[in-house]
């Protein structure tokens, strides 16, 4: 028999007869005689109702029905007993207002009122509501009439410029509440110029959630959306999503807060302030959510203090997980040995910390894009501050003379323009019409010409080759032999927004505190992999057999082209053909320290400057120069070579490239003396036997498909990671990483 919640109305049915009950969910109901205390405008009710109705009118877009106004003002809260013993809901009175304390400490029996915390004497022994088995099960959902919408989100603050109870949020709370004054339509316009929604406390690169007419941005999501993968892992809310928005959301803003440590079901369900049964509800799903998004890589990521007891993922994940890219992990039943060829980790990440005060990357150094990006929160996790690089990069001439900045900006615009060229004319190309990218800019280049009658002057012309140097640098490899089609494929995927960073302590930092408590062998190249059996074998070497249930193969692409490892049964055609149609990019680095910085007077404080090539043969060779630290005490430059350049320095010494690059810096720096240096480097990525490669491309005819395909395991044993198996953030160590996160994921799955 229904029993009537709200007991407002002074003949209120109980559990009696009235002329209609209102349903709210199995086991909340409400009587006419109630709702007419509230609706009717000669009741005492209609008063606070018509408050109310005025608040969520102003703030919400959904009806503010009767109905919405007793489930969101007028239920009764439950709330959870915290004896680990016990754990039975117990309903609050109607006066009482949870409030996550209540919820974190709350035990049976105890007094809420006037603040007094008392025990009743075994109250845990008190049986528990029958209705609360009910909401277990699975038709229970089905019969609730109103999504729940939470009070006081912590989300609240990331989600100001949504409506609230589009993103599973009560617009009756404060912290929901729009300008005073101002219509929906006035906030939503004047969010909108502003996207960027950054917390108070909070780092800036912190932005999980979309903002209104937002887009583009990576590991970001639509608070309003379910995505696709949520969808199919949660079927029950494609007809409405609300629940799972408001959980997810909440989940999201709460992990950002705190990301230094592991996020818990049990540090979620205290913020979970909803009225009613559904409460129960929602902190059941709560656990299935939180633990959807940690084997997404969306929290619980990074570096976290977890102990050896503590579990992220449900008992069936344990022993089955691996998070360390650029290496082979062998995963064995009770965890993970991790096989490294060369006597150091980190593959193409190695920092050079014999330079005084200052680190030097021999390879990746720089985080593109910090909004959302992983190496951003791990940052954050340990305490490291990136330095922003600055916009400003002037460009030097040999002979001395600094660029008009209005000639580098002309030449910028013309060398984009080409490049719109590029894209436009790709958009009904086959891969088998392809043509490499620098026989296409040459092409449209000299119609442009040909048309229009410009004529660019000398300095112009080399002011255009700098920019296509930079373009060989983005690409690894000269432009002759990259896909016109396809050279930015991963553009058509949202990528990392923000500032590019420089990691002044280096990569090295990030990778040895994830390598902590790894199992990792050193000096022990593998050179075949056997899964024909039940069981992989890896044979390293020195002739060790390592019996795996599954590996995971992270070497470079130009060690799988070059077949280093033997695979029985060999690779697919279909896989060999994906590893075949990319390139294997390289470029090289030189790093010199002076007893001064020279360049300083002329420079003014950026962060790099670039040097005009004087002819197109010498395009690539030390375009860039950067300065190595920030704080402007140590006196270091790094430069790199890239396209036919890094051909060109190949077959001289390391002595041969520095005296090439003095040259360089002597011409540039014309009217002064430039010292020599008192250390320097000199990269050879291309002669490791282990890398040799800096970062993959897709060549002419390829396609940025080939990422997927090489990414796809074998028979659920063997396993792809590393930059050139991630589609959407190749070439990076984030993709890196994220590919590291995504093997993991699928390989608990299996």
């Amino acid at each position: 028999c229904p029993v009537c919640f709200a007991s407002a109305a002074e003949r209120c049915a109980k559990n009696g007869y009235t002329s209609r009950w209102y349903h709210l969910s199995c086991g909340e109901h409400f009587c006419n005689e109630c709702f007419d205390h509230y609706y009717r405008s000669h009741k005492d009710g209609y008063e606070k109702y018509t408050a109310w109705k005025r608040i969520w009118t102003s703030n919400g877009k959904s009806e503010p029905s009767p109905k919405a106004f007793m489930a969101d003002q007028q239920l009764p809260y439950w709330v959870q007993c915290t004896k680990p013993e016990c754990g039975k809901w117990r309903q609050l009175t109607k006066e009482i207002q949870l409030t996550p304390q209540i919820a974190k400490t709350y035990r049976c029996g105890m007094k809420l009122n006037n603040s007094t915390k008392t025990e009743g004497s075994d109250q845990c022994s008190m049986p528990e509501d029958l209705r609360v088995a009910e909401v277990s099960d699975h038709w229970w959902y089905s019969m609730l009439i109103l999504p729940p919408l939470l009070k006081d989100s912590v989300a609240a603050p990331f989600l100001a410029a949504y409506y609230p109870d589009c993103v599973g949020m009560s617009p009756s709370c404060t912290s929901t509440n729009r300008l005073p004054g101002e219509s929906n339509l006035v906030k939503l316009e004047h969010l909108k110029s502003v996207p960027n929604v950054t917390v108070a406390g909070m780092n800036k690169y912190f932005q999980p959630f979309y903002q209104p007419n937002e887009c583009g941005k990576a590991l970001c999501v639509r608070p309003d959306v379910m995505e696709l993968d949520e969808l199919y892992e949660f079927p029950e809310y494609s007809r409405d999503p609300t629940m799972y928005l408001a959980l997810r959301n909440l989940i999201l803003a709460l992990w950002y807060t705190n990301c230094k440590e592991a996020l818990t079901p049990q540090k979620c369900i205290h913020h979970i302030i909803v009225r009613g049964l559904v409460r129960i509800r929602c902190v059941q799903e709560m656990e299935r959510i939180l633990y959807f998004m940690t084997r997404k890589g969306l929290i619980n990521t990074g570096i976290l203090s977890v102990s050896p007891d503590q579990y992220l993922l449900p008992k069936e994940y344990h022993n089955v997980s691996c998070n360390n890219p650029y290496i082979i992990s062998a995963i064995k039943l009770h965890g993970i040995i991790v096989l490294e060829a060369k006597d150091r980790i980190g593959g193409r990440v190695w920092d050079d910390k014999t330079f005084s005060g200052v680190t030097i990357g021999r390879g990746a150094q720089i985080v593109n894009g910090c909004v959302n990006n992983p190496m951003a929160l791990m940052c954050e996790q340990l305490g490291i501050k990136m330095h922003k690089l600055g916009e400003k990069c002037d460009l030097l001439q040999e002979g001395g003379r600094i660029t008009d900045p209005t000639i580098d900006k002309r030449m910028d615009f013309h060398f984009n323009a080409i490049l719109d060229v590029v894209s436009e004319w790709r958009k009904d190309k086959t891969q088998h019409q392809d043509v490499p990218l620098g026989e296409k800019i040459q092409e449209i280049y000299k119609a442009f010409i040909q048309e229009s009658g410009i004529q660019f002057s000398e300095l112009e012309e080399k002011v255009l080759q700098f920019h296509l140097s930079n373009l060989e640098y983005a690409c690894g490899s000269n432009l002759s032999q990259v896909s016109a089609r396809s050279w930015d494929h991963n553009e058509f995927f949202a990528q990392f927004a923000g500032d590019h960073t420089l990691l002044t302590v280096g990569y090295s930092t990030v990778i040895d505190k994830l390598a902590e408590g790894l199992d990792i062998r050193l000096n022990f190249p593998v050179q075949s992999i056997d899964y024909s059996g039940e069981e992989v074998q890896v044979t390293t070497a020195d002739g060790t057999v390592w019996t795996t249930k599954k590996v995971l193969v992270t070497v470079p692409l130009a060690l799988l082209q070059k077949n280093a490892i033997q695979f029985n049964p060999p690779l697919s055609e279909k896989k060999i053909k994906a590893i075949n149609s990319l390139g294997a990019g390289v470029i090289e680095k030189i790093a010199l320290q002076f007893p001064y910085r020279f360049w300083d007077s002329k420079i003014q404080g950026a962060d790099f400057f670039g040097h005009v090539p004087p002819n197109s043969s010498q395009r690539g060779l030390f375009s860039v120069f950067y300065d190595m630290d920030p704080e402007g005490k140590e006196s270091i430059l790094m430069s790199v070579v890239t396209g036919d350049a890094v051909t060109t320095i190949k077959n001289l010494d390391d002595q041969q490239v520095l005296q090439q690059c003095m040259t360089v810096l002597r011409e540039l720096f014309k009217e002064q003396e430039v010292p020599d240096p008192v250390k320097f480097f000199v990269t050879r990525w291309s002669n490791d036997p282990w890398l040799q490669m800096a970062y993959s491309f897709v060549k002419t005819g390829g396609s940025g498909e080939a990422y997927d395909i090489i990414a796809e395991d074998i028979q659920g044993k063997v396993f792809f990671a590393g930059e050139a198996t991630n589609r959407h953030f190749p070439q990076t160590v984030t993709g890196a990483y994220l590919s590291g996160v995504r093997e993991a994921s699928k390989i608990a799955a299996f």
